[in-house]
């Protein structure tokens, strides 16, 4: 095995302290104290780290709030290739007519004490590294998803956000989508019915091989990189290795910095149907794909797949191909009395309720219905104001996509994609917080509950009571059972 894409050990995988799993009980602060917050007639300094690309939407929303209501200051931007640099400056600039500082150490942003807050956007394998050094800090934290690149660093992360008292957002910007907690309300209230599973996908095309239109330049060199910053070697976060434009430019298609589709795009998708179940973390987990087409020296799947079974009795799929786009999937999230169909794509601005037949639900009066809900006109803007307003109030869980959903997206498509690496399929314990290899206690559970005649588990705030969750069971099942000492159940009193 190569340089380029390490083995993922067990123990290094899946190991998570005691001490830190112990955390995961301690509530989330309501509010952050004052000395962490500016005071009301004073901006909110944010400095970006990582401003190459998806970063450049962030400084457009926080200018436009310098601009628009004075709330925002572009303090500082960082970066270490020197022309991401020089050109976020010039368009703070332009945008606001103030210049921000510029830094190639993202530590200098970290330890400016007048810098109230971040905003991450680096490659994947750093975010958990500045947001932790910006939460010891004291500093707010915007990251970009995923929220971090292992699932270890994932819950350590939400678990120093729990005790920190600070605001924190994760880069998902459709959960500013109404039609997500429009959909959760509906589904507590029972119009699904027992809810059992839902599916998201993302197909995309190219004829280059995907995120390769990321454009390699020629002044991209090690002298206006600072190639050991980027990769991290000091910290740990990355192997030693000689200098590669593609590495740099196009670093999602290499594991050791991102995990291609699984992180990138999976993130969204599953994160926006975790807000419309209420569901958070897996029970089980597997992933399966592999590089079909697209053999360009990559090392992460072109067709995936995750499929994640969670306690509340649901199962999540998610699926993508990267080399076929016309046909997607609907997405759809479907009970026992009906569905939700969102359609693909990314915004939606209502969706349909397809009923199941009365000879199934007992109940004539559920109809199909179209239903209307508005979207804002841009997610990004809302999402970063929405990270804004939530330091303003002094309330951490103002936030449309808060570290725990953060946390609960990274350990299903981060499970699924190393089970795809490494051929396990893995069980996640909410409780402890606590990853282990397959066994067959998730199928023997569903098979004891039946057994039992359990009555069937729900999405967490579900306040239907039975609806749609319990059979109309026929009266010739009286019949069914074993004959012991000779004796027919039929005939038990």
């Amino acid at each position: 095995m190569n340089n380029f894409f390490p083995d993922v050990t067990r123990r290094k995988f899946i190991k998570v302290s005691t001490a830190s799993a112990a955390l995961a009980a301690t509530p989330v602060a309501r509010a952050v104290s004052t000395s962490k917050n500016p005071p009301a007639n004073e901006r909110l300094r944010i400095g970006f780290i990582g401003v190459g690309g998806r970063c450049q939407q962030h400084l457009d929303s926080a200018a436009r709030l310098q601009n628009e209501d004075g709330t925002v200051e572009i303090a500082a931007v960082c970066d270490v290739f020197n022309r991401y640099r020089d050109r976020a400056v010039q368009k703070v600039a332009e945008l606001t007519k103030q210049k921000p500082i510029a830094t190639a150490d993202y530590r200098d942003i970290i330890n400016d004490k007048s810098i109230d807050a971040v905003c991450i956007a680096t490659p994947d394998h750093w975010h958990a590294k500045q947001t932790l050094d910006a939460l010891a800090a004291g500093k707010h934290v915007y990251c970009e998803k995923p929220m971090t690149h292992t699932v270890e660093e994932a819950l350590n992360v939400y678990q120093t956000w729990k005790k920190s008292g600070l605001v924190m957002q994760v880069g998902v910007q459709s959960t500013q989508l109404p039609v997500w907690e429009d959909a959760r309300r509906r589904i507590c209230e029972g119009q699904l019915g027992k809810v059992v599973q839902y599916q998201t996908e993302i197909f995309r095309n190219s004829d280059m091989g995907q995120w390769r239109y990321y454009e390699l330049t020629e002044d991209m060199t090690p002298k206006n990189i600072d190639w050991q910053m980027f990769l991290g070697t000091e910290f740990g976060l990355a192997e030693e290795m000689p200098f590669d434009r593609a590495k740099f430019g196009q670093w999602r298609c290499y594991w050791p910095f991102g995990s291609g589709m699984f992180t990138d795009l999976f993130v969204h998708r599953t994160t926006s149907m975790l807000a419309a179940t209420g569901l958070r973390f897996p029970g089980r987990v597997t992933g399966a794909g592999g590089i079909f087409l697209e053999y360009d020296d990559r090392n992460v799947p072109d067709v995936a797949t995750v499929v994640a079974d969670f306690h509340e009795g649901v199962q999540g799929f998610v699926t993508a191909t990267m080399a076929c786009e016309e046909t997607p999937l609907n997405q759809t999230i479907r009970g026992h009395h009906g569905s939700f169909v969102f359609g693909s794509g990314e915004v939606f601005t209502g969706y349909n309720f397809v009923a199941e037949r009365p000879q199934v639900t007992h109940d004539s009066s559920i109809k199909s219905e179209r239903i209307e809900v508005t979207a804002p006109e841009d997610t990004t803007f809302a999402h970063f104001k929405n990270f804004c307003e939530a330091i303003r109030a002094g309330d951490p869980s103002a936030v449309k996509c808060d570290p725990e959903m953060g946390a609960a997206a990274m350990v299903i498509v981060k499970l699924g994609s190393e089970s795809y690496r490494q051929g396990r399929v893995f069980h996640f314990d909410p409780q402890s917080m606590q990853v282990s290899d397959g066994n067959p206690g998730w199928a023997n559970n569903w098979e004891t509950m039946s057994a039992q005649r359990a009555p069937a588990r729900h999405v967490p705030g579900w306040s239907a009571g039975d609806k749609g969750s319990k059979l109309f069971v026929k009266d010739y099942q009286r019949l069914a059972g074993p004959w012991i000492n000779g004796n027919d159940p039929a005939l038990k009193t």
